[in-house]
């Protein structure tokens, strides 16, 4: 049985590759409107994203969506973090609206959020979610990682995710959490 994931991020499909191994991009995933994200929640735009995606292949299909939430604002970006300066915003353009909207606020708690959804062939089998705490930066530190990285300050590591190796980040990341689910899962259930 082939796995495949559904993302046109290069920064994920490294991760889901190195957590999971013999991961395939969904074939032609560049040719595939992708879906609007309309959901509330990380989970509801996870198993949409899925859902949509396994209907363009027989084999299972996993789909991640994540996000930093920031206490002080209410959990924002969240569900918007990758559109959080608009709608085909850089990481450079939603780091900088994040540290603008957090200026001079000291509540600097906050967590990134991953919810991966596994489906086949339209319907939704299961989903695996991970978080992992920190604080926000005022400024970005690293050039490691991707999206809000180098702002999130990981205390037991005393830096940042952008400062963090790839290999250690991914131990307690959000997405690796919610990776190592997905992986029991297909484990368990002789999926993989």
């Amino acid at each position: 049985m082939r796995l495949y994931c559904a993302t046109k991020n290069p920064g994920k499909l490294r991760e889901f590759v190195a957590i999971l191994g013999g991961v395939e991009p969904l074939p032609n995933l560049q040719d595939i409107a992708p879906p609007e994200e309309t959901g509330e929640t990380f989970e509801a735009n996870a198993a949409d994203k899925a859902i949509y995606y396994s209907r363009f292949c027989d084999e299972p299909v996993f789909v991640d969506d994540s996000g930093l939430a920031v206490d002080a604002l209410g959990g924002a970006p969240g569900v918007y973090s990758a559109r959080f300066a608009g709608p085909h915003a850089t990481d450079d353009e939603n780091n900088r609206l994040l540290l603008e909207r957090m200026h001079g606020v000291e509540n600097r708690a906050c967590r990134f959020v991953c919810v991966v959804a596994l489906a086949r062939r339209g319907r939704l089998i299961s989903t695996f979610r991970g978080e992992v705490e920190g604080k926000l930066l005022n400024e970005t530190r690293g050039p490691n990682g991707f999206g809000y990285d180098p702002l999130f300050y990981y205390p037991p590591f005393g830096c940042s995710f952008g400062e963090t190796p790839a290999e250690r980040k991914q131990e307690v990341s959000h997405r690796g959490k919610a990776l190592r689910e997905l992986r029991g899962y297909l484990l368990e259930t002789g999926n993989r």
